[in-house]
This record gives structure tokens, sequence and C-alpha cells, in this order.
């Protein structure tokens, strides 16, 4: 199986909330994950992302969707 690093919706209408997940590529967007990796409120701009657990997943394969890389790039987690 594929794992994605992508984001996980909460949050109620126009109030949105996302955690950062590690998830296998087949299973739903608010579905089953494997890890919490981090949090991004985009209301208030605040990102929490766990950088060891982000590199300890990509080194084993996993890929960012398009969103969560520009996340990364943006805060820095990546270079």
């Amino acid at each position: 199986m594929a794992v994605k690093i992508r984001l996980q919706r909460f949050g109620s209408n126009k109030k949105p909330f996302y955690r950062v997940v590690a998830s296998e590529s087949n299973r739903s967007r608010d579905g089953k994950f494997l890890e919490i990796v981090g949090t991004y409120d985009p209301l208030q701009g605040l990102v929490n992302i766990d950088k060891d657990k982000v590199q300890k997943w990509m080194g084993n394969g996993a890929q960012p969707t398009d969103t969560v890389k520009s996340l990364l790039k943006k805060y820095s987690v990546l270079k």
C-alpha cells in the first residue's frame, strides 16, 4: 500500500480545522489513518507539524499531497 501525508478535515461549516495525517492512499479523506503528524488552522494561520514524524514517514516512502507539500515548504519543514 502507498502511504500519503494529507489533510483530514474537522470543524463546522465555514470554520475548517485540519489534521495532517499519514494514511493509506486507498482510505477515505476522513477515514482511518496511521498517525497524526500535525495540525493546521487556516483561519488563525496556525500550523503545528512534528518535523521528526514527517521525516520518518517520508523516509519510509510516504508522499505528501500537493497542499501538504506547500504547507511543509511554507513553514520550512521541507527544504
